[in-house]
């Protein structure tokens, strides 16, 4: 099975058809490759590009220039994000069409929940995927 829960304990004992139950508050927060910012990945297929995850966002993190290849969705649950487009506040929801570019900052920090269709691409060397354990 190519989707998964990465680090859910019981992933190993279901069965290809069976819901997986994730316990988002057990899964640990992993630092990303952007300074600041760290992801719980609650659901991963890395064949298709699809990701659903918890970012949380120190006050003051950025990230950097990236163009979101698919539609991305994200439900602002605490703090804010900000961009040259506006701004996201907790309860917020906002999804961004695919091609569109930005640079997004937590200047008070923020959790957020996102979900990718396709990774963005980003122009530089860091971006917001996990980094090896």
């Amino acid at each position: 099975m190519v989707a998964m829960t990465p680090r859910l304990a019981a992933e190993t004992e279901l069965g290809p058809l069976q819901s997986r139950y994730v316990d988002a508050e057990a899964l640990p927060w992993k630092a990303t490759s952007s300074p600041g910012i760290d992801v719980k990945v609650l659901f991963s297929d890395e064949e298709r590009g699809l990701m659903t995850a918890l970012f949380r966002w120190a006050p003051g993190a950025k990230l950097e220039l990236h163009e979101h290849v698919d539609i991305e969705q994200s439900y602002i649950i605490e703090g804010r994000l900000v961009d040259e487009e506006g701004e996201a506040t907790a309860g917020t929801f906002v999804w961004r069409p695919a091609g569109s570019r930005h640079v997004a900052e937590a200047p008070d920090g923020a959790l957020m929940l996102a979900i990718f269709l396709k990774p963005n691409k980003f122009f530089g060397d860091r971006g917001n995927q996990p980094t090896d354990d």
